[in-house]
């Protein structure tokens, strides 16, 4: 599994840009992310806050991961503005029978895929080494672009998981 997703990140947002990650219950086909893309696309061309364009991203990273940024730098989002980017990311939703919202679902990459396991089974999951410390998270959790790309994709033992599993962290 090729894990490089930086350089797609685009360089001239500023390191504090927003960034909202949704991480798909299931890996979308080719036609559906391709579909999706097209749909986040049009959504970003015409994101505004009180009437101001606001300077957009979005992607589909590795099938399964909708990724939204907005460069705060010269327009601020506002609620109303937020508020649009969840209705996009339910129409994705509705479209392709996914879920997005569901943040007890964790993502890792395991055996070069990605694999989710429920919260609740993690434990159980680490105990039977089904995933092992240094097994790579996706840290949806992330709030800028800086964290996006230094914080995302890190492996479980320099999580916020780490402490609830009792792991030593790195």
């Amino acid at each position: 599994m090729n894990l490089t997703y930086r350089e797609l990140i685009p360089a001239d947002f500023a390191p504090g840009s927003r960034v909202w990650i949704y991480q798909s219950n299931r890996l979308l086909g080719m036609g559906e992310t391709l579909e999706a893309d097209a749909i986040l696309q049009d959504f970003v061309a015409k994101w505004q806050t009180h009437g101001d364009p606001v300077k957009g991203f979005a992607t589909i990273f590795f099938g399964q991961f909708v990724v939204l940024m907005a460069d705060e730098s010269a327009t601020s989002v506002s609620g109303c503005s937020t508020d649009s980017s969840v209705r996009v990311i339910k129409l994705l939703e509705e479209k392709f029978r996914i879920s997005l919202f569901d943040r007890q679902l964790l993502a890792f990459v395991v055996n070069d895929k990605v694999q989710l396991i429920p919260m609740a089974q993690l434990k159980h999951a680490v105990e039977h080494g089904m995933i092992k410390e240094d097994d790579l998270f996706f840290n949806n959790v992330v709030t800028t672009k800086a964290e996006l790309e230094n914080n995302w994709l890190i492996p479980l033992q320099q999580s916020w998981l780490a402490s609830r599993l009792g792991l030593k962290t790195t």
